[in-house]
C-alpha cells in the first residue's frame, strides 16, 4: 500500500476549490431562474376575449342568444386525448365559438349573423352573401352583407342577448367595424344587450392616415376616424357608443370581455386569415398602405397567392418583376385578369409603423396619361377628396402627411377616452 502525505496547504486549496464550484453552480441555477422568469414574462400568451370563458359564460346561461361570427371566431379548449395505451390526458385545441356555445348546457344559440365574406370567410370582397343554414349545427345563418347590413327587428325577435366575435385588422375601410356599428344600433333599438369578445388588433401599434369627412361616410368607412386608428374592436365599440355615432345618438347596452396579457404594442400573429385576401402577417401590415389601390385601376395582388404584398399593371414600365392575376378564392374577377402585370414585389418590405404613401405615388407616376388611375371609390377609401387632389397636384409624401396631423391629434384625444389597454 502506498501512502501520500498531503500538506495542509493542499487541503485548503481543495476545500476552497470545492466551495467555489458549489458557489458557481448556485449562481448558475439562480441565473437560469431569472432568465426563465424573464422569458416567461416576455412570452405570456395573449388570451382573447373568447378564451376567457369564465368572464362571460354565466352571462349567457338560460338566454336565447345570437352570435355575430365568421371563420375567425374560435377559442382554445381542453380536449380529452389518449396520450399512451390506457392513459388519458388532455390537449389544447381550437374550436369554433358557435360550435362550443351550441353544445354548452344551459345556453341556447338561436342564429348566427355573418359579415362580409360570409360565415366561413370564402366570398369575394363586395360579393353579396345569401342567408342559409350551417350544415354542422343546423343553425340559421343571416347575412349582414346581402339585402341588408343591419339585423332587423324580426330577425332579433326572441333574442335575449347578442355576442359579437370577429377578428378585425384595425383599418377603417375593413368593413367589420361597420358591421359592428349596425349590430350595436339594432341591439340598442330593440333593447338587447351586446357582448363583444375582444381580439388583438395587429395594426394597433400606430395611428395614421387622413380622418374621414362625414360627407364621405359609407359602409367602407362610417366614422370620423383615420385610416389606421390603433384600437381593438372592443375599444372601438366603446367609442361608437361614447361618441353617440349610432342613429339618433342612442346607446347600446355594451359589455366588452377584455384580452389578457395584451397592450397596443403586443406582437400578434393571426392564427386564421381574417378574409380571403389577407393571407398572412405581411399582407395585414401592408393593407393600410395598399388598400388605397382598391379605388384605382392598379392591381394590389388580388388574383395571386400574394395579395396585398405586391402591386402592378400591364401599362407599368417593364421590370424584372411581373405576375399575371387569375381567378382564385376571394378574387373571381381581379383587376387585369389573365394579363401580364409589371410592378413591385413587397414580400420583403420592412415592417411598417405608418402608412407608406410611396406605393400610390409611384404607381400614379408610372400610369400613362392615356390610362385611368383613379376610380369611383378612391375618395370613399381615402375618406376625403383631398388625397386625390394632392396626388394630382404632385405633392410629396411629406407634404401630404403634414395635412393629416391636426386631424390625427384631435382623434387621439377622443381615442384616449375609450382605451382598455396601454
Amino acid at each position: 500500500m502506498i501512502h501520500f502525505k498531503l500538506r495542509k496547504s493542499t487541503y485548503l486549496f481543495l476545500f476552497l476549490l470545492m466551495n467555489f464550484q458549489l458557489f458557481s453552480c448556485a449562481q448558475k441555477v439562480e441565473s437560469e431562474k431569472i432568465k426563465n422568469k424573464n422569458t416567461e414574462k416576455d412570452v405570456l400568451e395573449i388570451k382573447t376575449g373568447a378564451d376567457r370563458t369564465n368572464l362571460y359564460l354565466s352571462k349567457l346561461k338560460r338566454k336565447n342568444i345570437a352570435i355575430v361570427a365568421n371563420q375567425t371566431s374560435v377559442l382554445t379548449v381542453l380536449q380529452r386525448a389518449e396520450i399512451a395505451p390506457n392513459v388519458m390526458g388532455s390537449k389544447k385545441v381550437s374550436q369554433h365559438l358557435v360550435d362550443y356555445l351550441h353544445n354548452y348546457n344551459g345556453i341556447t344559440v338561436q342564429k348566427v349573423f355573418a359579415p362580409e365574406h360570409g360565415f366561413r370567410g370564402k366570398a369575394d370582397a363586395a360579393e353579396l352573401i345569401k342567408d342559409g343554414i350551417d350544415k354542422k349545427t343546423g343553425l340559421p345563418i343571416v347575412s349582414l352583407y346581402g339585402k341588408s347590413k343591419k339585423p332587423s327587428e324580426k330577425q332579433l325577435e326572441g333574442i335575449d342577448l347578442v355576442v359579437f366575435d370577429i377578428q378585425d385588422v384595425g383599418v377603417r375601410f375593413y368593413t367589420y367595424i361597420s358591421t359592428l356599428h349596425y349590430v350595436m344600433e339594432a341591439c340598442a333599438e330593440n333593447k338587447i344587450p351586446l357582448i363583444i369578445l375582444d381580439r388583438p388588433n395587429p395594426n394597433a401599434h400606430y395611428i395614421d392616415g387622413p380622418v374621414l369627412e362625414p360627407k364621405h361616410a359609407s359602409f367602407v368607412g362610417k366614422h370620423p376616424v383615420p385610416v389606421v386608428y390603433g384600437m381593438t374592436i372592443g375599444e372601438y365599440g366603446q367609442m361608437i357608443n361614447g361618441q353617440k355615432w349610432l342613429k339618433n345618438g342612442i346607446k347600446c347596452d355594451l359589455t366588452v370581455i377584455p384580452l389578457e396579457n395584451y397592450n397596443h404594442n403586443s406582437s400578434y400573429s393571426l392564427p386564421i386569415k381574417p378574409s380571403p385576401n389577407l393571407p398572412n402577417d405581411k399582407s395585414i401590415n401592408l393593407y393600410p398602405s395598399l388598400g388605397f389601390f382598391e379605388g384605382t385601376t392598379i392591381n394590389a395582388g388580388r388574383g395571386t397567392e400574394f395579395q396585398f404584398q405586391r402591386y402592378g399593371a400591364p401599362f407599368f414600365k417593364k421590370t424584372d418583376f411581373s405576375y399575371t392575376p387569375i381567378a382564385n378564392e376571394g378574387a373571381k374577377y381581379p383587376k387585369h385578369k389573365n394579363k401580364l402585370c409589371y410592378g413591385v414585389d413587397l414580400r420583403n418590405n420592412k415592417h411598417l409603423s405608418q402608412i407608406d404613401l410611396s406605393f400610390v405615388l409611384n404607381a400614379y407616376q408610372q400610369t400613362p396619361k392615356e390610362e385611368t388611375f383613379f376610380g369611383e371609390t378612391f375618395t370613399i377609401h381615402a375618406g376625403t377628396e383631398k388625397l386625390q387632389q394632392q396626388i394630382e397636384q404632385g405633392l410629396s409624401e411629406t407634404e401630404i402627411r403634414k395635412t393629416w396631423q391636426e386631424g390625427l391629434a384631435d382623434f387621439k384625444k377622443i381615442r384616449s377616452k375609450y382605451l382598455i389597454y396601454e
